[in-house]
């Protein structure tokens, strides 16, 4: 729709672009569906010879489960073609050295990080991890608690205050950060994932890509376009999921193209 295109450094044929960097929740998944004419959006982006990327901030889930769920959508995606926030953590993790936590998350995520050789349920964590956690106890916020008002400094997965569902917006990592910030006055020391440039950057020096032929496409302002700023790709913004053009117009980010959904891109 060419009355959402903010500016035209870029334009739906997406000529000169060889990798794409596709945010998966509000852009091509809403819920338990593909959003209309995603499947048929990557068929024309695979047969222009783009490299697809899944990337999502939705920690709640494993590679393995989102290679299931996005099969089951028709999507093809091998699992080296997936980029979570938990890999960006495990990352971070790794860098401190750093193997013993308490998670406050889900199944699916507590089994990525214990492959990693990283302990969850450790009695005296280094750090307190937060996830997208769908599967929330009072218990898990108790004792996430309790180990924040004795000094174990906290780190999240991503930044998202919410998830897009086809029923409105849902809590997310920065619903549940509001919660311990009020409980125990405790920020984190560190929050993971989109828009962290670190998430595309390094698949794109892996295949000797240069920023400037790839585009991250997404739905949120503060995760998504600001990733592709800081990272120094183009930003696709679809309104598919979180943001509206009322959030474009007061957002410091300027993305390349502005769609209305990623059916738009490439026809």
């Amino acid at each position: 729709m060419a009355d959402h295109t903010t500016h035209h450094s870029l334009q739906p044929p997406l000529g000169g672009i060889e990798a794409l960097f596709l945010d998966l929740d509000g852009t091509l998944v809403l819920g338990g569906d593909a959003i209309p004419g995603a499947v048929e959006f990557l068929g024309r982006a695979r047969a222009a010879g783009m490299r697809c990327f899944f990337l999502s901030n939705n920690s709640s889930r494993s590679v393995a489960q989102y290679l299931t769920r996005l099969h089951a959508l028709g999507i093809p995606v091998e699992a080296e073609d997936v980029l979570l926030s938990t890999h960006d953590l495990l990352a971070w993790l790794a860098e401190r050295g750093a193997s013993e936590t308490y998670l406050v998350g889900t199944e699916g995520m507590r089994a990525m990080m214990e492959a990693a050789g990283v302990s969850t349920r450790a009695a005296h964590p280094q750090y307190v991890v937060l996830g997208y956690d769908t599967e929330i106890s009072y218990d898990k916020l108790r004792t996430a608690s309790v180990h924040l008002q004795r000094g174990v400094p906290l780190v999240a997965s991503h930044p998202d205050l919410v998830c897009p569902s086809p029923d409105g917006a849902l809590p997310d990592v920065g619903a549940y950060l509001k919660l311990f910030e009020i409980t125990t006055g405790v920020r984190p020391v560190h929050v993971c994932g989109k828009p962290n440039p670190g998430m595309i950057l390094h698949a794109i020096h892996a295949q000797g890509l240069r920023p400037e032929h790839c585009a991250m496409v997404g739905d949120r302002l503060y995760t998504d376009m600001e990733l592709a700023r800081r990272a120094g790709v183009h930003g696709i913004l679809v309104l598919s999921g979180e943001a509206s053009l009322e959030d474009l117009a007061s957002s410091p980010q300027r993305p390349s193209l502005v769609v209305g959904s990623v059916d738009e891109l490439l026809r």
